[in-house]
Protein backbone atom coordinates (compact mmCIF):
# COMPACT_ATOMS: atom_id res chain seq x y z
CA UNK A 1 0.00 0.00 0.00
CA UNK A 2 1.16 3.56 -0.90
CA UNK A 3 1.19 6.41 1.54
CA UNK A 4 -1.14 7.94 -0.96
CA UNK A 5 -3.89 4.90 -0.61
CA UNK A 6 -3.43 5.09 3.22
CA UNK A 7 -4.27 8.34 3.20
CA UNK A 8 -7.46 7.77 1.02
CA UNK A 9 -8.03 5.25 3.11
CA UNK A 10 -7.75 6.85 6.76
CA UNK A 11 -9.78 9.98 5.08
CA UNK A 12 -12.82 7.64 3.99
CA UNK A 13 -12.71 6.01 7.35
CA UNK A 14 -12.84 9.48 9.39
CA UNK A 15 -15.55 10.91 7.00
CA UNK A 16 -17.49 7.64 7.82
CA UNK A 17 -17.20 8.43 11.78
CA UNK A 18 -18.18 11.75 10.99
CA UNK A 19 -21.28 11.04 9.23
CA UNK A 20 -22.45 8.14 11.67
CA UNK A 21 -21.79 10.40 14.58
CA UNK A 22 -23.77 13.42 13.38
CA UNK A 23 -26.91 11.47 12.02
CA UNK A 24 -26.84 8.80 15.13
CA UNK A 25 -25.23 10.06 18.12
CA UNK A 26 -25.30 14.23 17.73
CA UNK A 27 -28.11 15.62 20.14
CA UNK A 28 -29.96 18.23 19.03
CA UNK A 29 -31.26 21.08 21.44
CA UNK A 30 -34.90 21.40 20.31
CA UNK A 31 -37.21 24.62 19.91
CA UNK A 32 -38.74 25.39 23.07
CA UNK A 33 -41.98 26.29 22.95
CA UNK A 34 -43.25 29.57 24.61
CA UNK A 35 -46.62 29.68 26.26
CA UNK A 36 -48.97 32.57 24.48
CA UNK A 37 -52.38 33.14 26.49
CA UNK A 38 -51.45 29.61 28.42
CA UNK A 39 -51.17 27.72 25.06
CA UNK A 40 -47.49 26.15 23.66
CA UNK A 41 -47.77 26.55 20.29
CA UNK A 42 -45.31 25.95 17.00
CA UNK A 43 -45.85 26.12 13.44
CA UNK A 44 -44.22 22.85 12.15
CA UNK A 45 -43.45 22.55 8.29
CA UNK A 46 -43.43 18.89 6.82
CA UNK A 47 -41.48 18.51 3.86
CA UNK A 48 -39.07 15.63 3.69
CA UNK A 49 -39.27 15.65 7.63
CA UNK A 50 -40.34 17.90 10.24
CA UNK A 51 -39.25 21.22 10.67
CA UNK A 52 -38.65 21.64 13.67
CA UNK A 53 -38.61 17.95 14.71
CA UNK A 54 -37.32 18.37 18.23
CA UNK A 55 -39.77 20.35 20.44
CA UNK A 56 -39.67 21.31 24.01
CA UNK A 57 -42.59 21.92 26.45
CA UNK A 58 -43.54 21.90 30.06
CA UNK A 59 -45.83 19.57 31.58
CA UNK A 60 -49.23 19.99 32.54
CA UNK A 61 -49.85 23.17 30.02
CA UNK A 62 -51.33 22.73 26.82
CA UNK A 63 -49.42 22.33 23.34
CA UNK A 64 -51.02 23.08 20.22
CA UNK A 65 -49.37 22.34 17.22
CA UNK A 66 -50.10 23.52 13.63
CA UNK A 67 -48.52 21.40 11.04
CA UNK A 68 -48.76 21.81 7.06
CA UNK A 69 -47.52 19.77 4.54
CA UNK A 70 -46.09 21.50 1.58
CA UNK A 71 -45.54 17.57 -0.35
CA UNK A 72 -47.46 15.07 -1.78
CA UNK A 73 -45.59 12.23 -1.04
CA UNK A 74 -48.02 9.93 1.10
CA UNK A 75 -45.82 8.79 3.84
CA UNK A 76 -46.55 12.51 5.63
CA UNK A 77 -49.98 12.14 5.21
CA UNK A 78 -50.18 11.91 9.13
CA UNK A 79 -48.55 12.35 12.04
CA UNK A 80 -49.19 10.46 15.04
CA UNK A 81 -48.43 10.95 18.52
CA UNK A 82 -48.98 6.98 19.93
CA UNK A 83 -47.89 8.09 23.26
CA UNK A 84 -50.67 10.33 23.73
CA UNK A 85 -53.74 8.89 21.96
CA UNK A 86 -53.42 11.46 19.06
CA UNK A 87 -53.20 11.82 15.06
CA UNK A 88 -54.17 13.76 12.46
CA UNK A 89 -54.69 13.57 8.78
CA UNK A 90 -52.21 16.33 6.89
CA UNK A 91 -53.52 17.28 3.60
CA UNK A 92 -51.30 19.11 1.01
CA UNK A 93 -51.19 22.81 1.33
CA UNK A 94 -53.68 22.87 4.41
CA UNK A 95 -52.45 24.24 7.96
CA UNK A 96 -53.91 20.93 10.69
CA UNK A 97 -54.00 21.78 14.28
CA UNK A 98 -53.27 18.93 17.31
CA UNK A 99 -53.85 20.21 20.57
CA UNK A 100 -53.04 17.69 23.63
CA UNK A 101 -51.60 18.24 27.17
CA UNK A 102 -48.70 16.11 28.38
CA UNK A 103 -49.05 15.76 31.89
CA UNK A 104 -45.74 13.47 32.50
CA UNK A 105 -42.11 14.55 31.95
CA UNK A 106 -40.32 12.59 29.52
CA UNK A 107 -39.34 12.13 25.85
CA UNK A 108 -42.25 11.11 23.54
CA UNK A 109 -41.75 10.15 20.02
CA UNK A 110 -44.12 11.05 16.54
CA UNK A 111 -43.70 9.95 13.39
CA UNK A 112 -45.74 9.26 10.11
CA UNK A 113 -47.71 6.59 9.65
CA UNK A 114 -45.33 4.86 7.57
CA UNK A 115 -42.49 5.54 10.33
CA UNK A 116 -40.07 7.24 7.93
CA UNK A 117 -40.72 10.62 9.22
CA UNK A 118 -39.49 11.21 12.71
CA UNK A 119 -39.95 14.22 15.55
CA UNK A 120 -39.29 14.30 19.42
CA UNK A 121 -41.46 15.80 21.73
CA UNK A 122 -39.43 16.60 25.24
CA UNK A 123 -41.52 17.00 28.59
CA UNK A 124 -39.72 19.17 31.18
Amino acid sequence: MTPVDIAVLLGAVILSVAVVWFFFFSKKEGTRLAAAGGVQEANIVVKGGYTPDVLVVKAGQPVRLNFTRQETASCSEMVLFPDFNKSANLPTGETVTLEFTPDAPGEYDFQCQMGMLHGKLIVE
